[in-house]
């Protein structure tokens, strides 16, 4: 039997503009028995860097199963219509809120601050045929794994969603939390249009018994004490 395991892969983005020069994101591989699922696509053009991460661990784009995206931003959703391009049998979900977006019925809400607008001046491309295969509700418990909880936290965007993974006792906050340094945080104030909302949403994971969170920004934060950690955030709130 294969067992399940959830872990970020990191894109390192190339940005010269940056310190460093390259902006790391973490889109979440969730591999069981049964499925090989992506959590987001990273920006547009990251679909090599993935076929890399993928072929790191024996797998291809070719068995993906499903792809799961947290919400519009374009970091998320940059590099689906490759991927689909790829592999047209992958089953992708999102939450209803930002399907339209996702689907490029809509323009994504938000704009990329100046170096990456001037670098994906090009912008996000929907995929050219229907694709998203179902919408996510908060509480549905998917059958990814052995179980895989919808969370719906708006604010970030308001079709944001992260997941939770009882057996693992993991998070995936997708947007909904960031690590810097050392310390898990809060939303991104920059990117978070509804703030107030954003915080309101961490409150759900009270609910869930939480010893690891992987953040799209960041990678994987683990402590014994996740639930009162995130809890102090919540009570801290949002930095204006």
């Amino acid at each position: 039997m294969t067992k399940t395991i959830i872990e970020p892969i990191t894109l390192n983005i190339e940005v010269p503009a940056f310190p460093g020069g390259v902006w790391p994101i973490n889109p979440t591989l969730i591999t069981s028995e049964s499925d090989v699922v992506l959590v987001d696509t990273g920006m547009p053009g990251s679909e090599s860097m993935i076929a890399t991460e993928l072929e790191k661990r024996g797998l291809s784009i070719g068995q993906l199963t499903k792809i799961i995206l947290s919400h519009q931003d374009i970091d998320h959703v940059g590099s689906l219509a490759r991927l689909l391009e790829i592999n047209p049998n992958i089953e992708v979900f999102s939450h209803e809120l930002d399907r339209p977006y996702i689907e490029g019925k809509q323009p994504l809400i938000k704009d990329l601050p100046g170096p990456l607008a001037d670098q994906f001046e090009e912008g996000y491309t929907a995929p050219s045929v229907p694709f998203i295969k179902g919408t996510l509700a908060d509480g549905e418990e998917l059958d990814i794994a052995g179980g895989l909880i919808v969370i719906h936290t708006p604010g970030h965007t308001e079709g944001h969603i992260s997941l939770y993974h009882p057996a693992a006792k993991t998070l995936i906050a997708a947007d909904a939390m960031i690590i810097r340094g050392p310390k898990l945080q809060g939303p991104n104030p920059m990117q978070t249009p509804d703030l107030d909302k954003a915080y309101q949403s961490l409150t759900k994971f009270a609910a869930f018994d939480i010893k690891r969170v992987v953040c799209y920004h960041g990678g994987v934060y683990e402590s014994e004490t996740l639930n009162e950690e995130i809890a102090q955030i919540v009570a801290n709130g949002p930095v204006k």
